[in-house]
């Protein structure tokens, strides 16, 4: 009896159960920020150059080492968790779907919540099952904020990514924030954290951001009538040949939802074998 309930459980949990499941976890909790971050960080461990290997593999699950220890992963493991675990229980539980997989749409899903694209998700991700299939280390995989284009490039070239990839991507800034004891950097990017637009771009090219240190000694940029921050990272985004696409992001959304996609797919993508359209 326990089995047949088991799989009739599994064969009625749908694909649409889950998303409703996240929607409101994401509209109670306005939490679609760091669900974006950790599908960001399981994936973009992924590598072709002197590095290779990564994929996204919830390998962050494991705290005894691993991805799931990395300084970039901070809050991770726990905070992100900690909120998708009722999902977790229900669905990972039951068969219907893998953490990869849940943590894939769980992004794509506070995306469009938050205002954003609506994201394709393709299923079949494998987990892993402890954190020795972890990659290495998170240097020369996941970018840091306080460096400028040659980094973004040695970071994102080889995952297979273009200049213009690179700024689409980092339009993911346009929500959330920088937690002091996780990064070590503070602030928001955006007057708006939690919609999803092109504001990152329209921001950093309207404000003047002037240097300030933070409590931890990360170097960032602040506008200081705002609160809002930039890092580095971000306002190296001005110099050429980034600037072009900034431009034209801030002036067409549809442009950078757009991009966005189809990069952020790739990211999400790279690594995987044999997904499926469906569960």
């Amino acid at each position: 009896i326990a089995a047949s309930l088991f799989l009739h459980n599994k064969a009625t949990m749908s694909l649409d159960d889950i998303k409703d499941d996240i929607k409101a976890l994401v509209a109670e909790k306005g939490c679609g920020p760091i669900l974006i971050r950790l599908s960001w960080h399981d994936a973009g461990v992924y590598s072709t150059g002197k590095l290779t290997g990564g994929c996204p593999n919830a390998a962050m699950r494991f705290t005894d080492a691993g991805e799931g220890t990395f300084g970039a992963n901070a809050g991770l493991p726990t905070v992100a968790l900690d909120l998708l675990k009722p999902i977790t229980d229900k669905y990972v539980a039951a068969g219907t779907i893998s953490n990869a997989d849940l943590w894939t749409l769980a992004a794509n899903v506070a995306i469009e919540s938050m205002g954003g694209p609506a994201i394709p998700t393709r299923f079949g991700r494998t987990d892993a099952a402890s954190s020795a299939e972890s990659v290495e280390s998170q240097v020369g995989r996941l970018p840091d904020g306080d460096k400028g284009t040659d980094h973004l490039r040695e970071i994102f070239h080889p995952k297979g990514f273009t200049d213009k990839d690179i700024v689409a991507l980092s339009g993911a800034h346009t929500v959330g924030k920088c937690h002091a004891d996780r990064s070590g950097f503070d602030g928001k990017w955006t007057e708006d954290h939690l919609t999803f637009s092109n504001s990152y771009f329209t921001e950093m090219l309207a404000k003047e951001y002037a240097d300030e240190t933070t409590a931890q000694g990360c170097p960032q940029k602040a506008h200081k009538a705002t609160g809002t921050i930039m890092l580095i990272s971000d306002l190296a985004l001005l110099d050429a040949p980034y600037r072009e696409t900034v431009e034209l992001y801030a002036k067409d959304q549809e442009a950078f939802f757009k991009d966005f996609t189809a990069a952020w797919v790739k990211l999400q993508e790279n690594g995987c074998e044999g997904l499926r359209d469906t569960l």
